[in-house]
């Protein structure tokens, strides 16, 4: 099965912020056509881009609705194929590392000096941990052969 081809509307040529979304997304579904998918996931990809075919508009709308889209499409993939762009698990382990192991440090420093300005410190040292613990992660991802040849930029 083959994942339908993306539209352009027809001023896409005005609004800079929805061309770069639309280039990403379809850079995204060349990707994707290179890997051999499941039967439902390209029908539910092609749902999505029929969804996003439909909108005539260029503006905001078609830029959120892109990014939804394109989001959702790529925690499926996670979820069911394993498959991920590049630098995923980096970004989302970054924001899991200043939260779970970010604020707790700070807490303990703040406490332990105590002097609760410390509590910024941990932030850093907690994103430090997650990005190593995602750049480890997307290097396995590559290794095994699960990373797309795409970086998503929001």
């Amino acid at each position: 099965m083959e994942i339908n081809a993306l539209k352009q509307p027809l001023n896409l040529h005005e609004n800079a912020k929805s061309k770069k979304v639309f280039l990403q997304f379809e850079k995204l579904l060349i990707e994707l056509r290179k890997k051999e998918l499941p039967d439902e996931t390209v029908t539910a990809i092609n749902k999505d881009v029929d969804e996003i075919n439909s909108i005539i508009d260029s503006g905001k709308k078609y830029r959120n609705r892109i990014r939804r889209k394109q989001t959702r499409m790529i925690q499926t993939l996670e979820k069911e194929l394993k498959l991920v762009p590049k630098k995923y698990y980096r970004n989302l382990w970054m924001a899991i590392g200043m939260a779970a192991f970010g604020i707790p440090l700070g807490v303990a420093f703040g406490v332990s000096l105590d002097n609760m300005a410390f509590i910024g410190i941990g932030l850093p040292i907690g994103m430090v941990i997650g990005v190593g613990v995602g750049a480890a992660m997307d290097k396995k991802a590559s290794k095994e052969g699960r990373q797309l040849d795409i970086e998503i930029e929001n």
